[in-house]
């Protein structure tokens, strides 16, 4: 891994027609090679001791091409790296009087496989359904079923051919499952879960038993029935997920969902309210949660989704939403009953992967944009941070966060981890007097519910140290304010 640390390189816009900025997902170090997807260029990368494979999609049509995956959709088998995602080949990048847009005729969602002995990349399938706006279900996630010996792929991102499907790995025969949209997957226990999600938002969860093939769903509307500070969750984007402890963690942009293996017991799900902003874009979507020492390591973005050419005033409010930066990103480390912040950084983190003592880090400094912020190139610089994985037993970084008041409106808002913090604070510039609801909880397992306590707020400055605090903390207005500020501080 020393060596192939040292050919780890930054990534500068280059020629990728898409929206905004893809990064570096996929991020997998297996039997010595280090794969990653660099979109929207749409290079699959492939680095050992001895070689370095650039993969430009030759396989799914012409150059030139872009995309790739922007999911981080990776598994492996045997001697195999799958990986899957969507291809523009080739992209045509196109101008409507001032609209800048991307034509979707030749765009196709993909699986390929890379044989780690032989250096050889095989494409496994391809789909496109040559339609200048619309485009096929892309894969966002490949699940390995070993008992089957088949690949479970989820699509949600698209128009058509949306659900679960089964992939032979050797003929390339697909098969759909289910045709309810599913973004993330991943085994947990003797059964293969997905999300349910709608526009990408979650909306309950669909499995299989991997012995006789039998589905089952569960839905979920409001998340204040499963709350742990009684709160509901403003578009619960579906992040990742991954199995522990036995049980399943669903992050969503809000928090994550802890499932007990009983899923259809009273309280067999609860909601756990982790770097919750309202109406903002901090998510953990478009990123990776892995295991890591028995925890769980995954990331919270700060800069998940943007738009820069609105054409409308719908729009233009989700731009002042979406592109209002109210704090770094972050890197969380899961250890029930603990969730610590273990490392700040910028706009995005799109893939994680550890390497013996190292941490990898897949970054972008620009978002995922909107559709008629299309340009001819990738907008952001994209690289691979490698860090020494010493930083999840050391002493937290300061973090401070700063958001408008009319951001979370009276939601429940928050989920800010104290563990390991001398110093919180909490200050409010309130344009009128209010009332604060505090409410404090853990990550222990089976998930209990909070305690509160209320503050009154006065007109102007009011500050709140949050010393007494030692867990988790979430908050809420009482009232509407919609000329205040926000400002938390951890040292």
């Amino acid at each position: 891994m020393a060596d192939i640390s040292k050919r780890l390189y930054r990534f500068p816009p280059r020629f990728a027609p898409e929206w905004g900025s893809g990064g570096i997902f996929g991020l997998k170090f297996y039997r010595g090679t280090l794969f990653f997807n660099l979109a929207f260029e749409g290079e699959a990368h492939f680095l050992d001791e001895e070689r370095e494979k650039v993969y430009n999609y030759d396989l799914v049509g012409p150059k030139p091409v872009s995309g790739g995956d922007t999911y981080n959709a990776v598994d492996v088998v045997d001697d195999f790296i799958y990986f899957g995602g969507w291809v523009h080949a080739p992209a045509l990048y196109l101008r409507e009087g001032d609209r800048r847009i991307i034509s979707f005729v030749n765009k196709y969602s993909h699986v390929h496989e890379y044989n780690v002995k032989e250096g050889n990349v095989r494409l496994v399938w391809k789909e496109g359904i040559n339609h200048p706006t619309d485009w096929t279900g892309e894969v966002s996630e490949i699940v390995y079923d070993p008992v089957n010996d088949v690949l479970l792929v989820a699509r949600a991102d698209g128009h058509k051919n949306l659900g679960v499907f089964l992939l032979e790995r050797k003929g390339g025969k697909i098969v759909q499952l289910t045709n309810e949209p599913a973004l993330k997957g991943t085994i947990f226990l003797d059964s293969a879960f997905f999300d349910i999600s709608y526009l990408g938002y979650f909306r309950g969860l669909q499995f299989m038993d991997l012995f006789d093939r039998r589905w089952s769903k569960m839905y979920l509307e409001d998340f204040s029935k499963v709350s742990v500070d009684y709160g509901n969750v403003i578009r619960p984007f579906v992040g990742s997920m991954i199995s522990a402890y036995a049980r399943l963690f669903t992050f969503v942009k809000g928090g994550v969902l802890v499932a007990e293996p009983s899923l259809f017991d009273k309280d067999s799900i609860k909601f756990v309210r982790l770097f919750d902003f309202g109406y903002s874009g901090y998510s953990p979507s478009r990123t990776m949660a892995i295991t890591f020492g028995g925890g769980l390591l995954t990331a919270f973005n700060s800069f998940t989704h943007g738009l820069v050419f609105p054409q409308n005033e719908l729009e233009k409010n989700v731009m002042r939403e979406q592109n209002t930066i109210i704090g770094p990103s972050l890197l969380i480390y899961i250890t029930p009953p603990m969730a610590r912040v273990v490392g700040a950084f910028g706009a995005r983190i799109t893939s994680i992967e550890t390497v013996g003592d190292k941490i990898l880090l897949g970054t972008s400094t620009v978002a995922n944009l909107a559709r008629f912020d299309a340009m001819p190139i990738d907008a952001g610089y994209r690289e691979i941070v490698v860090l020494d994985n010493r930083i999840i037993f050391e002493r937290q970084p300061p973090v401070s966060f700063v958001l408008p008041t009319s951001l979370v409106s009276t939601l429940n808002w928050g989920g800010i981890p104290l563990y390991g913090y001398k110093d919180a604070c909490l200050t409010i510039y309130s344009s009128s007097g209010n009332r604060l609801y505090v409410y404090e909880y853990d990550l222990s397992l089976p998930v209990k519910e909070c305690e509160k306590a209320v503050y009154e707020i006065k007109e102007g400055k009011n500050i709140l140290s949050l010393k007494d605090f030692k867990k988790i903390v979430s908050f809420k207005l009482e009232k509407e304010d919609t000329h205040g500020t926000i400002n938390i501080n951890l040292n």
